[in-house]
């Protein structure tokens, strides 16, 4: 399987079972987690995540991909996540509501966890 196929698997699991006093992880600390080796080391944990979000939505479960920030800006996501929470149905399109939305998110994924 290619590096495409695995992440999201591998992204999950190291989210699931990481320390809940760890979390959020910013992109960075995820891509050294899983031992990505450049180039694009940030591009890929992003499509990986992003391919949870598409999973997580087929499926009714909250978005794991929430518990994953920028270092930089408030500590929330990158807009790519914003974009395509919207996207896909799950948050509002008004820029104003999405990071109330996000915080929620996190509450429903660590529930979903404990």
């Amino acid at each position: 399987m290619t590096d495409a196929q695995l992440l999201p698997a591998q992204v999950r699991q190291l989210l699931e079972t990481a320390p809940r006093q760890t979390l959020p992880l910013t992109y960075q600390q995820l891509a050294e987690a899983l031992a990505l080796q450049p180039p694009r080391t940030i591009q890929r944990v992003a499509q990986a995540l992003e391919s949870t979000m598409r999973e997580d939505a087929q499926h009714g479960r909250p978005f794991i991909a929430a518990l994953v920030v920028s270092r930089r800006g408030d500590g929330l996501p990158a807009q790519g996540f914003f974009d395509l929470a919207v996207e896909l149905g799950r948050f509002p399109a008004e820029p104003s509501r999405q990071a109330e939305a996000w915080r929620e998110e996190v509450e429903r994924v660590l529930a979903a966890m404990a």
